[in-house]
């Protein structure tokens, strides 16, 4: 028994230890490989605890009140009742996120103020400002929690998106209870198009692994640049296409584009879809079934109907303006249900957001 005891006791004390050296701590630097965008500079003494570049994505930049879905089942990855502005921007381009731990005594609005003056030397324009509850969904939390109200930083990401280590300081002030939250989002004229920037500002609340930072201001940050997308995507010609068809019964295309959480397929998609009406020219008697595919991002049931849409989408560009007989394609949606790699990551996502052909006959 005495054995037992000091074996539980050892093992206590060292979680105990483990747990310790994890908690957060007030930060004196920067975390590695984090820098300042130019044009959402820091506050004076803040340090960066949180840091995420993307060479190129799509951003919805909200300009009015988070709402809640006219379908009151309809939930996120988390199981939150989905919230959405009425109102947005859909851009794309270079985006950064920077999370911020301010000095003490510095309050979320006198620091929302400060990082508004920035964006107005910059000759830019405020869209949209909301404080507390008037912003809309869960005004007490960040981008931790499912089974309740989406909030405004769930708008943006969800701590699965996260990279920070758990009970890091970047984790602790994207993930605990907020309190006097504070949001704009702007628009910065520049050379090659308008930037958008959002910011965050609220005071962190944690009493346990987070208490160093409690009481603290954070300031997120998300500035989406204009860039020309690089056009590397690879298109699968027909001939390939007819091989994998014969081989395996089915082929992934990735050069099929629509916008974001939409069924309007873009321009670029031309090439993709004029080898897939190539294909079916060379093989008169083949019929496929086009099948759109998503990542698990929002809920089960929105999902399905948006790759269901897709995958229709495609189908009547197949048909009228490419001539292809109808009776030979059948559209479906898969949804999040056959993913081919892991959602964890945005690397996964996309290669599950996908359209599929599968040979019927």
């Amino acid at each position: 028994m005495t054995i037992i005891k000091l074996f539980w006791a050892t093992l206590a004390l060292m979680l105990a230890v483990r747990l310790a050296a994890a908690d957060a701590t007030v930060p004196t630097a920067d975390i590695k490989g984090a820098a300042d965008n130019h044009l959402a500079k820091r506050y004076e003494g803040s340090f960066i605890v949180s840091y995420e570049k993307l060479a190129y994505t799509d951003f919805n930049v909200p300009l009015s009140p988070l709402k809640p879905s006219a379908d009151a089942d309809q939930r996120d990855a988390m199981n939150n009742r989905v919230f959405a502005p009425e109102k947005k921007v859909e851009v794309e381009g270079a985006l950064t996120r920077i999370a911020y731990v301010l000095p003490g005594e510095r309050s979320p609005l006198e620091v929302l103020r400060n990082y508004q003056d920035v964006i107005e030397a910059a000759g830019g324009e405020i869209l949209f400002e909301c404080k507390k509850e008037e912003c809309g969904g869960a005004a007490d939390r960040s981008s931790s929690g499912g089974g309740n109200q989406m909030s405004l930083m769930m708008y943006f990401f969800h701590e699965a998106d996260l990279k920070d280590a758990a009970f890091s300081n970047g984790a602790c002030a994207l993930t605990s209870g907020i309190n006097d939250q504070r949001f704009f989002s702007a628009k910065v004229p520049q050379d090659g198009g308008d930037a958008y920037v959002t910011v965050q500002t609220y005071s962190m609340i944690d009493d346990l692994y987070c208490k160093a930072l409690s009481g603290r201001t954070v300031a997120v940050v998300h500035v989406l640049e204009p860039k020309a997308r690089d056009k590397k995507m690879v298109v699968v010609e027909a001939a390939k296409m007819a091989d994998s068809l014969t081989a395996t019964g089915s082929i992934s295309l990735y050069g099929i584009l629509f916008d974001s959480d939409k069924a309007d397929i873009k321009p670029e998609s031309e090439p993709t879809l004029k080898e897939i009406s190539t294909l079916l020219a060379n093989e008169p008697k083949m019929a496929v079934i086009v099948v759109g595919h998503t990542d698990n991002q929002g809920a089960f049931d929105y999902n399905l109907d948006l790759s269901s849409r897709r995958a229709q989408a495609v189908r009547a560009a197949l048909v009228s303006k490419y001539g292809i007989d109808g009776a030979r394609l059948t559209a479906a949606g898969a949804g999040m249900m056959a993913p081919i790699a892991s959602n964890e990551d945005e690397t996964g996502r996309a290669k599950n957001r996908r359209v599929v052909l599968v040979k019927l006959n």
